[in-house]
């Protein structure tokens, strides 16, 4: 038995019936996919990357071109396109977030290797069972949004610089008998190992930033790190030579996009728009600043703004913490009651939002600059992630609930008490990591930089929604998988690491 579930073809097995269940059973959309769907039927069959604005076609940049890029493959292989064809766009997501898992298996065994372990392979299948049974990932490749690609090359750029560094900054060489040490073309690569490192980073963070425009995030990571590694260890030339070719390859990676928007949109856009405006578009600044003195939770945006420019908004509805006192909401009130006459948001109202946020601000900075960033980072990282399935989500009372629904809650706690292991068991092992010696600690510290800057950035979002945190699982789980590849012996001889089984 032991040896079944050690062999990662049952992990796979494993894994695939979870994501053929979330398919079969809980196949979702949204918003976001009628956007992709337009878009790649456009580019499929009128040669333009557009959507239908106002019954016109119209050329776009509000999306990254990689995911509609996706579905228009799919359209092509299968004859098949929009709804008719999600069936096999979500089949192309399950075999991307299976091999997103075999690279996550792959780079936390390099990790632990790193280390001298003799624990590795443990470390590779403990990653592997890990994130093929996560059902935050998994229940992703039911619906047909950015989520599994974005996931897994994220993913797959952070774990591969995570080993590099360590293998870098700890100064390490490949075993004795390495095919690097060899003639010819071996020869090259390991004289130039480092540079084609730093240009395989770019190129990966630069395919991820095609699916979603914040990839370049990763790349930041690196640079603040290196620049660090390297003015403490005086070779801060080495490491900006790493900054120019790491970004020109994630540079290279989105010129085609960025010399499309140029000659067809007539600007230089390297991403995508930050508020994913159509060009002409009012952008309610003012809104969004006003949300941000008082928005944290989910449920708040199904009230407030994704409703805006749409639906009408009550301000019965919106919670108590956005009015510091009855004038304020007095004052709320008329604008939203001149917005629902027509549904549309003028200038006019997003200034008197505008002037809302800089008072609120204005007597308590630290409730929007401070509190209430933490409040997201919280709500991003430890709501159940229930989003995608038929599930309320409601969990108090307890008593009522349970009355109520029992199997509603028990998911909700259920899927709420998981994330915390997920967390919970990646501080573990980070920490294991970190004791078991200097080699795998630039690892252990990269990670949790990018962990951090991504949740920052997060913060900053006006919505914050929990699936923009995903991209952090799978360092996350390479991290927990740590907690099975230690303790071990390392022996050391000359700058070289050499393995021996204990006892052998």
């Amino acid at each position: 038995m032991k040896r079944i579930f050690s062999h990662p073809v049952t992990a796979l097995a494993a894994g695939l019936c979870l994501r053929l269940y979330f398919v079969l059973r809980f196949p979702a959309n949204s918003g976001d996919t009628v956007l992709y769907e337009q878009m790649a039927v456009n580019w499929l069959k009128q040669g333009t990357y557009a959507m239908e604005v106002g019954g016109v076609i119209q050329a776009v940049d509000l999306r990254m071109p990689g995911y509609p890029a996706y579905l228009a493959l799919v359209y092509w292989l299968t004859g098949r396109t929009g709804e008719a064809a999600r069936l096999w766009v979500m089949l192309g997501q399950v075999a991307v977030d299976l091999l997103a898992c075999v690279a996550i298996a792959f780079f936390a065994g390099a990790i632990a290797f790193l280390t001298g372990s003799v624990r590795s392979r443990r470390a590779a299948i403990a990653a592997l069972w890990l994130s093929t049974i996560c059902p935050f990932i998994a229940n992703y490749t039911a619906v047909p949004l950015t989520e599994v690609f974005a996931t897994a090359l994220t993913g797959t750029a952070t774990l591969f610089i995570a080993v590099f560094l360590s293998w870098v900054i700890s100064g390490l060489e490949l075993g004795i008998g390495s095919p690097l040490r060899g003639p010819g073309m071996a020869k090259f690569l390991t004289k130039h190992a480092g540079t084609l490192a730093w240009i395989t980073a770019g190129l990966i963070a630069g395919l991820a930033t095609l699916f979603r425009p914040e990839g370049p995030l990763i790349l930041m990571t690196v640079w603040m790190m290196g620049v660090a590694v390297g003015i403490r260890k005086r070779s801060l030339t080495e490491w900006l030579r790493g900054v120019v070719v790491s970004g020109a390859a994630c540079g290279l990676m989105l010129a085609p996009w960025a010399v499309r928007n140029y000659v067809t949109l007539h600007e230089v856009q390297f991403l995508a728009p930050k508020n994913s405006n159509l060009p002409g578009e009012l952008v309610p600044y003012g809104f969004m600043a006003w949300e941000k003195t008082w928005l944290f939770r989910v449920r708040d945006c199904y009230l407030v703004p994704w409703k805006l420019n749409g639906e009408a908004i009550d301000v019965e509805q919106i919670p108590a913490r956005a009015f510091d006192t009855p004038e304020e909401k007095w004052r709320v009130a008329m604008i939203l009651e001149a917005y629902n006459e027509d549904l549309t948001l003028d200038q006019v109202e997003d200034n008197a939002f505008a002037q809302l946020a800089r008072e609120r601000t204005a007597r308590h900075p630290l409730r929007t600059y401070v509190w209430l960033p933490a409040l997201r980072a919280m709500t991003i990282w430890f709501s159940p992630r229930i989003e995608l399935l038929p599930v309320s989500g409601t969990v108090f009372p307890l008593v009522q609930s349970w009355n109520d629904d029992k199997v509603d809650q028990g998911v909700t706690v259920g899927l709420f008490l998981l994330n915390i292991f997920y967390v919970g068991l990646a501080i573990w092992g980070g920490w294991r990591l970190w004791r078991s010696g200097p080699n795998a600690q630039p690892a252990v510290v990269f990670l949790l930089l990018f962990i951090a800057v991504r949740t920052a950035f997060l913060t900053t979002l006006e919505t914050p929604e929990p699936r923009y945190v995903l991209e952090c699982f799978p360092a996350l789980i390479a991290l927990g998988a740590q907690a099975a590849a230690f303790p071990a012996r390392l022996y050391r001889s000359r700058g070289r690491i050499s393995i021996t089984e204990a006892g052998g």
